[in-house]
């Protein structure tokens, strides 16, 4: 293995298919395959590749602006708290959480720029993961850096918010055009909303996040738990809609009724629950 390889670190409680899942399964767009075991993507200004072999992660940096590996440890949540996180779950007392974590072991939540998974997840109403990266790629491609060829960065909101509807309903968005107009020239109008959001208790960043065009009570949930370091989000898409109901007997219950079941059974840390239970769900019929 080439010497610019580095290993990820003492930290590194990944298995295959956890580092796999953290990244391609729709928490970040930001992360493509590669080769057999590894995968590519940006991070900021910095274009990354991970690689898994005999059982340890390890990275290089293949251009753009530098990054430590003290960056790249938070990124992918790989200090203490993580395992006080899983730790402090019902895993051991629920057996459908504990089928989850069992198998997808070291699953994470990436620790993403909030400016940046805001607009992943404005775009990604009722779209599959294929159409949100491609919708991403052509903003990125239009206003972003360009980190390497065929890699363009996250353009940031000063930028977007020179995007008109009609150019971004012809990028492919649709209704979500008047979304990201509407979010990028409130965001322009109030420069410092992001930073308020990210330093208030989760019930009142919600509330906050909910004001922008788009944003309802899931889009603000996946915004705070992969952006903002809120881990009592608890996301209710298709796939909890699911588990809840077929694998937590829930069919009938409101979504709020749902959601308080969360915070009570899973914690302080739900939204990694979540996802454990999202990718569980996500890939029942490959795992049976």
């Amino acid at each position: 293995m080439s010497s610019r390889w580095q290993k990820i670190g003492a930290h590194n409680s990944f298995s295959l298919i956890g580092i796999e899942e953290t990244l391609l399964g729709g928490q970040s767009f930001a992360w493509s395959p590669y080769d057999p075991n590894q995968w590519v993507g940006l991070i900021r200004q910095s274009l990354v590749r991970f690689k898994w072999l005999e059982g340890q992660l390890f990275w290089v940096l293949e251009s753009g602006e530098k990054i430590t590996k003290d960056e790249l440890c938070h990124y992918l949540w790989l200090d203490d708290s993580y395992i006080t996180a899983l730790n402090n779950l019902p895993w051991r007392s629920d057996p459908v959480l504990g089928r989850a974590v069992n198998k997808f072991s070291g699953l994470r939540i990436l620790r993403q720029p909030m400016e940046e998974v805001l607009l992943v997840f404005i775009l990604s109403s009722a779209k599959s993961i294929p159409q949100i990266k491609l919708l991403c790629q052509k903003v990125y491609k239009l206003f972003g850096n360009e980190v390497s060829p065929g890699f363009y960065s996250f353009p940031g909101w000063a930028k977007l918010k020179n995007l008109h509807e009609t150019e971004a309903r012809n990028l492919g968005m649709g209704y979500r055009a008047k979304y990201l107009v509407g979010t990028a020239q409130y965001l322009s109008a109030n420069p410092d909303f992001l930073t308020e959001v990210q330093n208030f208790p989760y019930l009142k960043a919600r509330s906050m996040l909910m004001k922008l065009p788009g944003v309802g009570p899931k889009v603000a949930d996946c915004i705070l738990l992969f952006g903002a370091e809120k881990n009592e989000a608890f996301p209710i898409d298709t796939w909890i809609l699911q588990s809840l109901e077929k694998q937590y007997g829930m069919s009938g219950w409101k979504l709020s009724q749902m959601e308080e079941f969360a915070r009570i059974h899973f914690g302080e840390h739900a939204g990694l629950a979540q996802q454990f239970l999202f990718s569980y769900q996500r890939n029942l019929t490959k795992l049976n």
